[in-house]
């Protein structure tokens, strides 16, 4: 038995490795195919042609970006792109999407030999028992390299890939969901300016009233009730004043979080508010799957774990590494540089599981039964996120038919609180009869005010559910 290799037989080793580069191209494991997804020919409460509650909109004019400007609000504009650079469930999110990239990149790593350097200086002696003092030094350069021989490696890249892009659509639902949150409370702020030039308004005419009871109490016209009942309603208008600032001043803090900063530190004055409701394209159903990116995260993540079944199908497979080094060692630096003090070695080895109860076998099973309890979540993604356009254009309808009704109302209640001080005045009614048509109409006057802002809160809710301005990002290279 030869102990030192001859380089006849070591000249069979880049044969081998040139083979074993050759067997790397087959992945153990099922290949990708996107699940299918329950969907539909066309939304079942899409408005008819003629309907007037939905404006008609070309299928391009949701943007793929400023979605928020359909609104036509210039201090809205001026806010949104704080969230981008500001809001931390943002900030959380793309530093997600940062390490998922960067895991990729390790994985891909993998799949090259990795190089190695290490040198060594050492200085010995002992006593009398010793022979003197000497240097022993050491150089060398060693590599490895473990052929991805079943697609191992290979899978466990796509898996990273799909991971990566599943956080990108978590990053970009994570900056739709801010954006659509900064958008509703704004618009409920303003809301709020309108119902509190409501209030104020009304709180100027019940104290007229007050002064019109108080006058013909003292007349003796008319009974102390009457300007006990006025009194009633002009402090409970008062206070509805007070309840109604407050409420503004919550929303303002929740903006100022949303932008990234302290409540303390942002304020918003109080503007006149117009109420714009956009129109909003819907497409076909099947577009949800591509804009949605709650979807496009639940699909990668299928692609995810249909890679980890190559993965630990791989383990039923023998593994090889190639390895080698060369150096020099010596007692002097010179020696380091000699050809007769030269080391070098070249090595393949190979390992294989032999038994292990089953254990392979059950990690393959739990990755198929991983993969599909991710198709299944996929799928249900998909239903809930048609439930969620089906829901908001429902509302959408239902919100729009109200508006014409609502206004009609309060207009008919402001006639009669009108109607029913003047018989007053003339002594034709009670005072109960006034608080009434006052309470009613002051009813009426802040249902048409909060229907708007709702009409805005489910336009803002379907784009969302329409998947805002978000598109399905390329495949990473």
């Amino acid at each position: 038995m030869n102990p030192t290799p001859r380089l006849s037989t070591l000249s069979a080793v880049p044969l081998s490795a040139l083979l074993l580069a050759l067997l790397s191209a087959c992945a153990i494991g099922p290949d990708y195919r996107r699940p299918d997804a329950p969907t539909s020919a066309a939304y079942k409460e899409a408005p008819a042609a003629d309907a007037g509650w939905f404006p008609a909109a070309p299928a391009d004019t949701l943007g793929r970006g400023d979605w928020w400007r359909l609104f036509g609000d210039a201090e809205l504009d001026r806010l949104m792109p704080q969230v981008e650079v500001s809001n931390q469930n943002v900030a959380a999110a793309v530093a997600a999407y940062r390490q998922a990239r960067a895991l990729v990149g390790e994985q891909r790593a993998a799949l090259f030999p990795s190089v190695n350097a290490d040198a060594s200086a050492k200085r010995s002696g002992g006593g009398a028992s010793q022979t003197g003092t000497g240097n022993s030094l050491q150089l060398g350069v060693g590599a490895s390299w473990a052929p991805d021989l079943w697609g191992r490696l290979g899978r466990a890249v796509e898996s990273a890939q799909a991971s990566a892009q599943a956080s990108d659509a978590d990053l970009a639902a994570a900056r739709l969901s801010a954006q659509g949150e900064l958008a509703t409370d704004y618009f409920a702020l303003r809301d709020a300016d309108t119902e509190l030039g409501l209030l104020r308004r009304t709180v100027d005419g019940f104290e007229r009233a007050l002064q019109i009871t108080q006058n013909r109490y003292t007349a003796g016209i008319a009974p102390r009730t009457d300007v006990l009942q006025a009194q009633t309603q002009l402090a409970g208008a008062r206070a509805d004043l007070v309840t109604l600032a407050g409420q503004r001043a919550q929303l303002e803090h929740a903006i100022a979080v949303l932008t990234g900063q302290p409540p303390a530190a942002f304020a918003l004055a109080q503007a006149q508010w117009t109420m714009t409701v956009p129109a909003v394209p819907l497409g076909l159903p099947s577009e949800l799957l591509q804009r949605r990116p709650d979807i496009a995260a639940s699909e990668r993540a299928v692609a995810a774990a249909n890679a980890q079944i190559g993965i630990q199908r791989a383990a039923y497979f023998p593994s090889l590494t190639l390895s080698g080094s060369f150096g020099n060692a010596g007692s002097r630096v010179g020696d380091l540089i000699g050809a007769s003090t030269s080391l070098w070695s070249l090595g393949l080895s190979a390992a294989q599981t032999i038994f292990d109860a089953g254990a392979t076998h059950a990690r393959v099973e739990g990755a198929e039964a991983a993969r599909d309890a991710a198709v299944a979540r996929y799928r249900q993604t998909v239903l809930s996120a048609f439930q969620s356009v089906e829901d908001q254009l429902s509302a959408t309808r239902a919100l729009a038919e109200q508006a014409e009704l609502r206004r009609a109302a309060s207009e008919a209640a402001d006639l009669a609180e009108q109607q029913q001080l003047n018989r007053y005045k003339a002594g034709q009614v009670s005072y109960t009869e006034v608080v009434t048509a006052q309470a009613s109409a002051l009813s009426a006057r802040r249902t048409v005010a909060q229907l708007a802002s709702n009409r805005q809160a489910a336009a803002i809710a379907l784009i969302q559910a329409l998947g805002g301005g978000w598109h399905a990002a390329p495949a990473l290279p």
